[in-house]
């Protein structure tokens, strides 16, 4: 995805983010940023990348058998038990909507046969994609000072998730339910409240940690256009991503 210099032409913003991006995916055309080769933590938008890679290397129907390393994640949570049986796709949504770290640890260890190793597919990933300031050492986001990106380069990751029609779905998905032990479901709610607000949203993923901060992938497509919005480390991040959609737009 070539990324290339620009402004909202007409747009003032003033987004309080530590850094902050806006881009046109199609042509790579970067309509605004803020420190956006700097790197920075980046939470649970981890998951965007530990979505595209569990896509593209196992069918989204088949069938992961929880194990116990995904029980008891730290964190956010869909409280998974041992030997439960979900389709990727399932716990794809628990790990998107919900943003479960136990359904992202599941889903690594069900692709890549260990969470070293399944990380090690995520960086391969970030080769492929021409990525120089992101690494992965995790597929959940929890704090680790080797597991960073930058908004830039976050803003390539979900331009290159949102190419997935399948994961396009899932990000954009408001309310589902999947199945619990006791024979009821789990219902999960999307964190993503710009879904209800904003014209045109279809995703991305929220994120937050203590050290982090808040941070937000969105995006919204309306009449064949798609914007991207990145924000990291940002306390007012609904109101800032759709300044910045907005903007996006009205320049186009």
């Amino acid at each position: 995805i070539p990324v290339t210099a620009g402004a909202v032409t007409g747009v003032e913003m003033n987004i309080p983010a530590k850094s902050a991006l806006l881009m046109e995916p199609e042509s790579g055309m970067i309509l605004y940023e803020k420190c956006a080769r700097e790197r920075m933590g980046m939470a649970s938008t981890t998951k965007i990348m530990t979505a595209l890679i569990a896509a593209e290397r196992m069918p989204l129907s088949a069938k992961i058998t929880v194990t116990k390393e995904a029980v008891g994640v730290e964190g956010s949570s869909v409280y998974l038990t041992e030997g439960e049986v979900f389709t990727l796709e399932e716990l794809l949504c628990c790990t998107l909507l919900e943003s479960a770290n136990d359904a992202a640890v599941a889903v690594a260890i069900a692709v890549g046969g260990s969470i070293e190793d399944f990380a090690a597919m995520m960086n391969e990933k970030c080769a492929e994609l021409s990525l120089v300031d992101t690494h992965f050492t995790n597929p959940h986001g929890l704090d680790d000072d080797e597991h960073y990106t930058t908004a830039r380069e976050l803003g390539i990751i979900a331009a290159a998730a949102l190419e997935n029609e399948a994961l396009r779905k899932i990000f954009s998905t408001y309310k589902m339910t999947v199945a619990a032990p006791d024979g009821g479901v789990r219902l999960l709610i999307n964190h993503n409240r710009l879904l209800r607000s904003i014209n045109g949203c279809i995703g991305v993923k929220t994120g937050y940690t203590k050290s982090n901060g808040r941070c937000l992938v969105s995006a919204a497509e309306r009449d064949g256009l798609r914007i991207i919005a990145v924000t990291l480390d940002d306390g007012n991040d609904w109101h800032d991503h759709t300044l910045m959609l907005e903007a996006g737009f009205e320049a186009y």
